[in-house]
Parts: C-alpha cells; sequence; structure tokens
C-alpha cells in the first residue's frame, strides 16, 4: 500500500515531481476526486510549470475513466480556477506549487462553486482511497475532456465587481514573479485608467528573477526600486498561482496584508452596511476596530483558507482577509482571489488625490513584527512554558483558538502556533510601537529557544 503522508497536506496535495508525485499517482487522484464529487464533470486548471501541462492531463484520464467529463481551461492562476469553478457550478482542479520551487508540484482541489475541500472535507478520503488503491468504474461510458477558454469571463467578472471608471489615471508596477499574473494581469486591466509596467511577466516556472512569494520581504526589493524609479503610484506583487497579492505605496514601501484587509473590509461595508467581515487571529487588532467603527461585525478565526471559507458561509459575511495576504469575497464564491483586492486598492487609490501612503496610514495603527519561525524539538512543552510564564500574569488575557494568544494589558500581544507540516513555531507580535514590539517578541522568544 502507497504511503502519501509526505504529499497530502492540510489542504492541498504537495510534493517533489518524478519523486512524490507522477502521472501515475496523479491519474490514481483524478479517479479518487471523481468517485467523491460524483456529477456529470470536473474543471481543470494548470499554472506554468513545466510539469503541470502533463499532470493535468494525467489526473484528466483519471476522472474520465471514472466516466466524467473534464472541462479544460488551460493555463490558469488559482482564482481563475475558482471563477471557473463557481461560474460552471462544477468541482475543480487546480495544477501548482503556488510559491515553492520548480521541482515541486501540487493539487488544490474544490467542490462545486469553489467550496474547499481539505482533510475534513474529503482530502483524507482521496488520500484513503488512492493508497489502497482506487477500483476502475465498471459499465461506465468514459468521459470526454472538452476545451474552454475562460481568462476572458474571469476578467469582465473581476471588472464588474470592482468599478474603476471614475478613477484618476495611475502607474502601477506589477512583479508577477514569472507566475500567472503573467498570464492574466494583461487581460484584467485591459482598459482601465492604469498605467502597467511590467515585472517578469514572461510564464518560466523556474523562477529565474526571485522566488514567486511576495510575502518574503528579498522577493519585493526589486519592485520596490521600480516603484521608485518609475515614480510610480503603487507596485503590486502576485505569487506563483497568482492567488495572493502584495502591495508596495509610491515610496517602495511594503503596505501591510492587514492594511488591505480594513481597507478592502471598509469597501465592501459600504456596498453592504452592517455586513460580517472575516479576520484571522493574526491579522492586526486595527482590523475589527475598524469594521466596528464602519459599522461591520468582525468574527476572528484560525488560521488557514477551509477556516475562513467555513465561517464566510456559516455567517454570511461578505469579506474575510488573513495576514497571508488571502482575500476571500462571498461575490467570489467565499474564495480567495489576490487580483480582487488589489482592484479594489487601485480604486481606492484613484477615487481621491492622495498617495497610497497616505491612504493605507488610515488602517495601519500598529507596528508589528511580522511572522517568526523557531525550530523546537517539542512544540507542546514550549507552548506550555509560554503558558505558564503568561498566564499567572494580572490583567493577561489567554485564548486557544489557535495555538496561543496572549493579550496583555496594555493591548500589546502575540500568538505562537505549531506549523502543521514542520518542528516549528511561528511567533506574531504586535504592539504601539517598534520599541514595544521588539521587547516582547525577544521576550517570547528567549522561553522558546530556551
Amino acid at each position: 500500500m502507497r504511503d502519501l503522508s509526505g504529499i497530502v497536506k492540510a489542504y492541498d496535495i504537495r510534493g517533489v515531481v518524478g519523486e512524490q508525485l507522477d502521472a501515475e499517482v496523479v491519474r490514481e487522484f483524478g479517479a479518487a476526486f471523481a468517485r467523491l464529487v460524483g456529477g456529470s464533470a470536473v474543471v481543470i486548471g494548470h499554472d506554468m510549470r513545466e510539469s503541470s501541462p502533463a499532470l493535468a492531463a494525467a489526473f484528466a484520464e483519471g476522472v474520465t475513466r471514472q466516466g466524467v467529463d473534464v472541462v479544460s481551461i488551460g493555463l490558469a492562476s488559482t482564482d481563475m480556477l475558482y471563477f471557473a469553478s463557481g461560474k460552471l457550478d462544477l468541482p475543480g482542479a487546480m495544477f501548482t506549487a503556488s510559491h515553492n520551487p520548480a521541482k515541486y508540484n501540487g493539487i488544490k482541489l474544490c467542490r462545486a462553486g469553489a467550496a474547499p475541500v481539505g482533510q475534513d472535507s474529503g482530502l483524507a478520503q482521496i488520500r484513503a482511497d488512492v493508497e489502497q488503491g482506487v477500483p476502475d468504474a465498471e459499465g461506465v461510458t468514459p468521459g470526454t475532456v472538452t476545451e474552454r477558454d475562460m481568462l476572458g469571463e474571469y476578467a469582465a467578472y473581476l471588472r464588474e465587481l470592482v468599478d474603476l471608471s471614475g478613477s484618476r489615471p495611475l502607474r502601477v508596477v506589477v512583479d508577477a514573479g514569472n507566475g500567472m499574473g503573467g498570464h492574466t494581469v494583461p487581460s484584467v486591466f485591459d482598459g482601465l485608467p492604469i498605467d502597467v509596467v511590467p515585472m517578469y511577466f514572461e510564464l518560466d516556472g523556474s523562477f529565474p528573477n526571485h522566488e514567486a512569494n511576495p510575502l518574503d520581504p528579498k522577493n519585493i526589493v526589486d519592485l520596490q526600486a521600480r516603484v521608485r524609479a518609475e515614480g510610480a503610484d503603487a507596485g503590486v506583487a502576485f505569487d506563483g498561482d497568482a492567488d495572493r497579492c502584495f502591495v508596495v505605496d509610491e515610496r517602495g514601501e511594503p503596505v501591510s496584508p492587514s492594511a488591505i484587509t480594513a481597507l478592502v473590509a471598509v469597501r465592501e461595508l459600504a456596498k453592504d452596511p452592517g455586513g460580517t467581515i472575516i479576520h484571522n487571529l493574526i491579522t492586526s487588532h486595527a482590523v475589527p476596530e475598524i469594521v466596528r467603527e464602519h459599522g461591520g461585525n468582525p468574527v476572528r478565526t484560525r488560521v488557514g483558507h477551509s477556516f475562513i471559507k467555513e465561517e464566510m458561509a456559516r455567517t454570511g459575511a461578505i469579506f474575510g482577509g488573513e495576514h497571508s495576504a488571502h482575500y476571500y469575497f462571498r461575490d467570489f464564491w467565499r474564495a480567495d482571489t489576490g487580483m480582487l483586492a488589489a482592484l479594489h486598492v487601485l480604486a481606492a487609490l484613484g477615487e481621491q488625490d492622495g498617495p497610497l501612503s497616505a491612504l493605507t496610514a488610515d488602517y495601519a495603527r500598529y507596528a508589528a513584527s511580522g511572522e517568526i519561525n523557531s525550530t523546537v524539538d517539542d512544540q507542546a512543552a514550549r507552548l506550555a512554558a509560554v503558558k505558564a510564564e503568561y498566564g499567572g500574569r494580572d490583567g493577561v488575557e489567554l485564548d486557544e483558538l489557535d495555538g496561543l494568544t496572549v493579550v496583555l494589558p496594555d493591548g500589546s500581544w502575540f500568538n505562537l502556533r505549531a506549523s502543521n507540516t514542520e518542528p516549528l513555531l511561528r511567533l506574531n507580535v504586535e504592539a504601539a510601537d517598534e520599541t514595544s514590539v521588539a521587547a516582547l517578541r525577544d521576550e517570547v522568544l528567549a522561553i522558546v529557544r530556551g
């Protein structure tokens, strides 16, 4: 029996091509997925990695052997696959390893309407079926594969959701990181009052210029320099599968994803007063404050897209944001789309005359550490030590929704949580100023690493 524990993750399937992931096992994943979701057809898209077309074709073969048709949309960003799943009301499979190095590939799965498939919503069953061997469907006619180009429909739908017709002309540098943003941005931005300065739009899954992970500061250095050199109004960077976006202002300074969450939340609340906004527990405390100030209802969740989407479905939320730069929209089937978030930021900028730095300053109230990883031998023991240290202090609030969150009497706070896949503890700290952040960060790390 196969052991797929190394590649079936909490939210997707991901591994090294040729070692952990090949056409044979992917064909089995396709068959198991078809059996799980049933129905008449599955929509499949893939990114620009060299291995993606062949793996997508193998998955399609597994699906069609179960008597289920395939709609192939070819090259796509992950949010474009979610659009196709929502628009066509079909389950979907996206071949991508997001920002991982070139040797990796993977599969992100969703049910019809872009509903997530994670460990508790089908992925564990798929893994079990593939490990045991998926039986051939008996007495069924093999499904067919139909190709459909949905890039134009995707672009048109996004432009319907965010109106930039009244925007002043903007000059925007876009770093696609040789990922799928290079495929989708030209279509989405076509006809908008935006002068796009393209960087690394050539589709290249070897990522020759930098890793396609804009949350790592070293990967936006080129964008920051180009924004300043061009005198641009803003810069936008996408990750490899273009479902996340990261923004820099006219000075080349990064804009916190929490500030973007707050800005977009305010815009969505203007359209839907009193709506619910989801934010995960490592976003800035400014987010729920600003949501309440604008008449909204903030709801705090664990980290991870399946939790966000579940809470959005449960509460009827209009928008959700994560500090990892994933942004979720009710009007986009509750799926995450960095492209739609980018359009919101540019619309907000274009509707007024000030620079982006002034606009986003209203949404950035506190200083933050960013995520700090520590390799530890015993995650539970280190978490317990931190809890013991802070739990006995006067006025300290603790909660364990996701890891350990500690709120101090002065309003500063930190969250410490274990990685699901590595022997790491992840620390996020927020306080009134950089000095306070550094002091609290060092105090916690002394316990974690001690």
